[in-house]
């Protein structure tokens, strides 16, 4: 039996969902909202993995985990031209309220 997974906060849900390459190709990416906080926390804003893991309210190794995957399938996308989808994922938008381990009703399961 596997682990429940754990809430993942968020400080971020794009507003525009899916980016599409120049030329059209039915191919395409989707990253999950949580893939898209890991890249804001650390090639955006430029946090060390430790902190980014803090923020997310995970483990570094999970951490790890998400940010690998979010770059493999942003290069995937760049690389191949395919189109980038933003949705789904398993978070909490940090509104500088609650935190999820206290209140994981809030928590966004798609």
């Amino acid at each position: 039996m596997t682990r429940p997974r754990k809430c993942r906060m968020v400080g971020f849900v794009p507003d525009n969902p899916c980016f599409h390459p120049q030329i059209h190709n039915e191919d395409e990416v989707i990253l999950s909202i949580e893939e898209v906080e890991a890249i804001r926390l650390s090639d955006y804003l430029g946090l060390e993995q430790d902190n980014a893991a803090e923020n997310m309210n995970v483990s570094r190794g999970t951490f790890q985990r998400i940010i690998k995957s979010a770059r493999k399938k942003t290069a995937d996308a760049l690389i191949n031209g395919k189109t980038i989808r933003i949705e789904g994922g398993h978070y909490e938008l940090f509104a500088g309220g609650s935190c999820c381990k206290k209140n994981i009703k809030n928590c966004m399961h798609t």
